[in-house]
């Protein structure tokens, strides 16, 4: 009896020690789990925190772990890492801590990764096993990460026909040390060199404000910036000029510097920001001697979408070769699309650019071709219609002012359609003259003369036509003489709300909004409707019979007196093109219907 029980008791004790001693095993196994991710978690730690000394104490190789730590933040120049531990692997004194990486670049980027850390457990715990791939899984023994810039290419801008205007090139900056040129005395004369040479150019280029500005200047002064073709026609002579140097920079440059070469520089100011694109990053892994071993990982660069413009190359290059047969006189045309508001063509020859840009702000008497706005106002104020039977004397007087019709000459009574056709000034000045004193203003706001209309890339001016309480003035106003003004777009857009039905909005840049100021009322439209036929009777028997063979063709004459002359016009449209040409001083109507003649005479109907 009593051994069996003592057998019983021996049984029980063994059970206890065993349970006590897979209790203790338990313990130690869950400390040391804790022990290589706690260790690893140090580590990263002190790498995000981009403190290599602690980093390197927190691995079996403090040296070269802290110069890694520092090598890869210099490489990245990252803005800020976070990194935490993920699984634990324990194979008695070894150890595996996945690791995952998130490091900020510069431009708001992030590059997330895992790695793998190796551990090891010494005489005080455990310790990261210092290799390169605790930073990075695909890096060689002495390699270390750079990040590089992905630079999209720049993008064109283009115009509706589809050709490129501006694209991502060369210029040359042409700079002048006065510093350079003064050791050897030669200031004066080398700014003297350069205004000679650079005249051709700019034609105001001055030899004493070269050097007054150069002298005044702390290093090189900027003086020009060339195309790359212009600079070869002057490369001979600059070369050896003392403090004179060409610096390539990179620009936006026009394939053809004949197109709109005004009009493009100031689409140029407004896009250029708009063409670089969203850049891309790589980060590469790179040996010691600076060769680049491998890429880690990479985001392409989004480069931005082209910018079009509304001019139509076509159509531009139609009207620039009409403005530049005249060279006796300073020309202008603008071209609008009634249906979208797109202007397809400002053009003018070099004459009229010595006064700046006359096509879209240059404010003139517009003569008969006001006639269109008095017709409406006309018909707006029940006044006539295109039937109404008006009076066409060769001379009429209304209050103080006599108004003569051109040579006097007479049509007796006729419908208002043919005044028209024929400009009677008599008859649109007595018209003016029994309307309110702002009918005019009105309908020349519902016709685009007036408000102020705000175009990106292209400054404007579309006229102006005050209240006129006073009526002289409302009686010259009614056949453009007075005070009304506008500009060719002005006009044009006359032309382009008879052909349309409704006044466009004009837009040069596409996408960019266009913003108008000002009264703008709706046009009327049975008074458009009722010019319509008028407009075209001008060309079949009216003013501008010479416009007859190229289709059909609405348009309106003018001749406006000014002190020295008279400046000529034709406004008007076919299909979807409106127009307005200017001849300033031109004299007789007749050389601006020549003029548009030989625009439209390229274009195809």
């Amino acid at each position: 009896m009593i051994r069996i029980a003592g057998r019983r008791q021996i049984k029980v004790l063994v059970v206890v020690v065993t349970t006590l001693a897979l209790s203790a095993t338990a313990l130690a196994c869950s400390a040391d789990d804790n022990g290589p991710g706690a260790a690893a978690q140090r580590f990263l730690n002190a790498f995000a925190d981009n403190d290599p000394e602690r980093a390197g104490q927190a691995t079996d190789r403090p040296d070269p772990a802290a110069a890694a730590v520092t090598a890869t933040w210099d490489g990245l120049r990252a803005t800020d890492m976070s990194a935490d531990t993920g699984q634990v692997k324990i194979t008695g004194d070894t150890a595996t801590v996945s690791a995952d990486y998130t490091w900020e670049l510069p431009g708001e980027d992030s590059w997330e990764y895992s790695a793998t850390l190796q551990m090891s457990r010494n005489d005080t715990g455990w310790v990261v096993r210092w290799v390169p791939t605790a930073i990075h899984p695909q890096l060689g023994g002495t390699q270390t990460m750079s990040l590089r810039t992905l630079t999209p290419d720049r993008a064109p801008v283009r115009e509706s026909d589809g050709t490129n205007v501006l694209v991502p090139g060369t210029v040359l900056n042409i700079q002048f040390d006065a510093a350079v040129a003064a050791q050897s005395g030669a200031v004066a004369s080398t700014a003297g060199a350069l205004a000679e040479a650079l005249q051709r150019f700019e034609p105001d280029m001055s030899a004493q404000v070269i050097a007054e500005q150069a002298t005044g200047h702390s290093g090189t002064y900027s003086v020009i910036i060339l195309s790359e073709r212009d600079y070869d026609l002057v490369r001979d002579r600059l070369a050896g000029l003392p403090g004179v140097s060409a610096v390539e920079q990179s620009d936006l440059v026009a394939p053809d510097p004949d197109f709109a070469p005004a009009l493009l520089a100031q689409v140029k100011k407004e896009v250029s920001k708009d063409l670089d694109g969203k850049a891309g990053w790589q980060v590469v892994a790179v040996n010691p001697n600076g060769a680049d071993a491998g890429v880690l990982a990479q985001t392409p660069p989004d480069p931005a979408p082209a910018v079009e413009i509304s001019l139509s190359r076509q159509v531009q290059e139609a009207a620039q070769r009409a403005v530049n047969t005249r060279n006796d006189f300073q020309v202008a045309m603008v071209v609008i699309q009634p249906s979208t508001g797109r202007i397809l063509a400002v053009a003018q020859n070099k004459l009229a650019d010595k006064d700046g840009q006359i096509a879209t702000i240059g404010l003139y008497p517009p003569g008969s071709t006001f006639k269109m706005v008095t017709s409406v106002a006309a018909m707006e104020t029940g006044l006539a219609t295109p039937s109404t039977m008006v009076g066409c004397p060769g001379e009429i007087t209304i209050g103080e002012r006599s108004v003569p019709n051109y040579n006097g000459f007479a049509l007796g009574v006729v419908p208002m359609q043919t005044a028209f056709a024929r400009s009677c000034n008599t008859t649109f000045a007595k018209l003016a003259s029994q309307m309110g004193p702002s009918d005019l203003t009105r309908a020349a706001a519902s016709m685009g003369i007036g408000p102020e209309y705000s175009v990106v890339g292209l400054p404007l001016d579309s006229g102006s036509v005050p209240i006129a309480p006073e009526l002289v003035q409302r009686t010259e106003d009614g056949f453009g003489q007075g005070k009304v003004l506008t500009s060719p777009f002005g006009l044009a857009m006359v032309a382009a709300t008879v052909a349309h039905g409704s006044t466009p909005v004009p837009q040069l840049i596409l996408g960019r909004e266009t913003t108008i100021a000002g009264p703008h009322p709706a046009a009327d439209v049975d008074a458009i409707n009722g010019i319509r036929p008028m407009m075209r009777e001008v060309i079949a028997s009216g003013t501008a019979l010479r416009m007859a063979d190229l289709g059909v063709v609405y348009g309106k004459t003018g001749e406006a007196e000014v002190d020295g002359g008279s400046h000529a016009w034709f406004a008007g449209y076919r299909g979807d093109l409106a127009f307005a040409t200017l001849v300033v001083l031109g004299g007789s109507s007749d050389n601006a219907v020549a003029v548009t003649h030989q625009m439209l005479a390229a274009l195809p109907e």
